[in-house]
């Protein structure tokens, strides 16, 4: 396990004239509101707002976006930067794709990037894990939105037109698993499976949101909704200490291999965010996830408490 006890940051000097680097002196991947208040003009500094809703929600996150979000910020579409020929919702494109399209929002390997979403947690986690798994390590806002806002900070409104910039992606398969690779775990259980969606979905209770998925969960995995992890008045994730709880709490073994997973692989980041600033080194992330899972002709599913 990596250590990661420690949350103190130092900001040192830039690679190169155009880059004002973060230089951690953990891999806590969450930034204060402060810091970035600090930076946010440096140069070689991009700000991304990954806001997401599930479908059908309204307004949309890019009308959200366009309605207010903290200056200078570009907005990715976890939806558009997908995998389009695959039926599932966005899943992780190629990393060609994948770099053309940060490219596009004028993100480079060099830079700097902070993200955030609205606050609730569900999208900043998932584009987070898609750029380590691409290969560039990035970070992500403490609080999103919800805290900058409340802080009383700067807010602009409108489209941000980026110079488009080169982005060198390449995919490191170790980070993502496949329905496949979780079949075959179903009998090795080699893998811990944690699920972040609510529990009653996790228990079969209630009907998935999305239309013509069988409820309940992955055989032998665990349950651990994802918003148990931070703290819904502030928008801030909860302490080392906490988080270490609430996994311990879900039976979760801290130093065995873990696999995270929710309804179509967004808030599933969210655990996964939380195991990497605990020390869990290389927590893969379920990409198809329930949808897949869940589907009629599926693998088989368990119902009930784990």
């Amino acid at each position: 396990m990596r250590n990661c006890a420690s949350e103190v940051w130092s900001f040192g000097p830039s690679r190169n004239d155009k880059e004002f680097a973060l230089m951690p002196t953990t891999t806590d991947p969450l930034v204060s509101t402060e810091w970035l208040a600090a930076h946010l003009n440096d140069p070689g500094v991009k700000v991304i707002d990954a806001s997401f809703k599930m479908p059908g929600v309204r307004p949309l996150p890019k009308d959200d976006y366009l309605a207010a979000h903290i200056p200078g910020a570009v907005f990715f579409d976890v939806d558009a930067v997908s995998d389009h020929s695959n039926p599932l919702p966005h899943m992780f494109p190629s990393a060609e794709q994948f770099g053309r399209d940060v490219g596009g929002l004028g993100i480079g390997n060099d830079d700097t990037v902070v993200l955030y979403d609205s606050g609730g947690w569900v999208a900043a986690p998932r584009v987070w894990w898609m750029f380590l798994s691409f290969g560039k390590d990035v970070r992500v806002l403490n609080g999103g939105l919800k805290k900058w806002v409340a802080e009383g900070r700067k807010v602009e409104k409108g489209e941000v037109t980026p110079k488009p910039a080169t982005f060198k992606a390449t995919f490191d398969a170790r980070r993502t698993r496949s329905m496949q690779q979780l079949i075959a775990n179903l009998a090795s259980r080699a893998e811990q499976v944690i699920d972040a969606r609510a529990n009653e979905r996790y228990q079969g209770k209630v009907a998935e949101p999305r239309a013509g998925l069988r409820s309940g969960h992955i055989p032998g995995s665990l349950s651990l909704p994802y918003n148990h992890l931070f703290d819904a008045a502030t928008g801030t994730m909860k302490s080392l200490d906490e988080l270490r709880a609430a996994f311990s709490g879900a039976g979760v073994k801290l130093d065995a291999p873990i696999v995270t997973s929710c309804g179509s692989g967004v808030s599933a980041a969210v655990l996964t965010l939380a195991l990497y600033r605990l020390g869990v080194e290389n927590p893969a992330l379920y990409d198809g996830s329930w949808t897949e899972w869940g589907a009629a002709d599926g693998p088989p599913v368990a119902t009930g408490p784990a």
